[in-house]
């Protein structure tokens, strides 16, 4: 594999690749039916903040995430206000006899976007006004050619925030609509333009969702119980060895070069490799090693001619299965 080849690998995260267990597909069945979010629980790199882009590249649905941080404000993901900017500007335009618009300040968060694009581009200006500072799609690339009016929304590590980022998000994700304070204006879900079948709906079965929001955890911290009532939770299991030799499969047909019996009997031993890696992950009290680094693994191993028992599958072992990091802390 060339370096240009090795850099136009497709990366796990894009959309284009997901082993969809039939468990999981109902949990996402039973989210578009009911309305409800998506909960995944799982370890890190089980494949919980991949199956977002996933659906939404195989429905067509346009696509926004938002990665939750310790920072995160309770309406972040509704809309942000930038107050400093406003104050500075309405010194002057005050002067001029003239009152700031304070609706140029507001800038649409994910959930805004998915709910009401139209209304997002307006920065909550009724239709109709005069708009000189649209607000541009933060993934219009990606959403250009999707469905306007139907969207997944990947909110990403929610267990990071404090308790008040889920709880605010409680009537929004129920009603599909909020206020915004600063320029008093309900934001709702838009009307829909059409309704077309959907690959996630059985014959003769239409959802009632036209958005899905996708939370994940990494179980850091305590989600609110009202939270959790209020969605479809689902947990994604570690992968055994059959599991990681099929989810590579998928990524392998997608790798620059042809797929040969050579590489599937790689992803096998890695896969095998990757066990026994597990076990003294655990003897020695670190985390396990996740699938996202079983394909990292196998990966390399294809792109460097690097095979199980190698010296050099010794240091691969040591720098993407088990992290340099994870032995330090054990010994600290």
């Amino acid at each position: 594999m060339t370096d240009a080849e090795w850099l136009d690998t497709p990366d796990r995260s894009d959309g284009r690749v997901y082993v969809m267990p039939d468990d999981l597909r109902f949990a996402v069945r039973v989210a578009l039916a009911t309305g409800r979010p998506l909960l995944l629980r799982g370890r890190p790199g089980s494949g919980k903040s991949s199956l977002a882009p996933y659906i939404a590249t195989q429905m067509r649905w346009r696509y926004y995430e938002h990665v939750v941080t310790y920072r995160t404000q309770p309406r972040d993901l509704l809309w942000s206000f930038d107050s400093v900017r406003r104050l500075a500007d309405a010194q002057v335009t005050v002067r001029r006899g003239q009152t700031p618009d304070d609706a140029s300040y507001v800038e649409p968060g994910v959930l805004w976007w998915a709910l009401a694009p139209h209304s997002a581009r307006r920065r909550g200006r009724p239709a109709g006004a005069g708009i000189t500072d649209p607000c541009p799609d933060p993934f219009e690339e990606v959403n250009t050619t999707r469905k306007p009016d139907r969207a997944v929304v990947l909110i990403d590590e929610i267990d990071k925030a404090d308790p008040d980022v889920p709880n605010s998000l409680l009537v929004p994700l129920g009603s599909h609509r909020f206020t915004v304070a600063e320029i008093g204006r309900e934001i709702r879900t838009e009307r829909p333009e059409g309704a077309e079948s959907e690959p996630f709906e059985e014959e003769g079965q239409g959802h009632r969702a036209r958005h899905l929001v996708v939370l994940t955890t990494n179980e850091e911290r305590e989600l609110p119980q009202a939270l959790l009532r209020r969605c479809v939770v689902h947990v994604l299991p570690e992968h055994d060895r059959a599991m990681l030799v099929s989810i590579a499969e998928e990524h392998m047909a997608l790798w620059p070069g042809e797929v040969t019996d050579a590489d599937r009997d790689l992803a096998d031993a890695v896969a095998g490799e990757l066990m026994k890696v597990r076990q003294h992950a655990d003897k020695q009290g670190v985390r396990r090693p996740s699938t996202a680094e079983y394909l990292d693994a196998l990966l390399a191993c294809r792109s460097l001619g690097i095979r199980p028992g190698d010296r050099e599958w010794q240091l691969l072992t040591k720098n993407v299965l088990i992290k340099p990091q994870q032995m330090a802390g054990d010994r600290a």
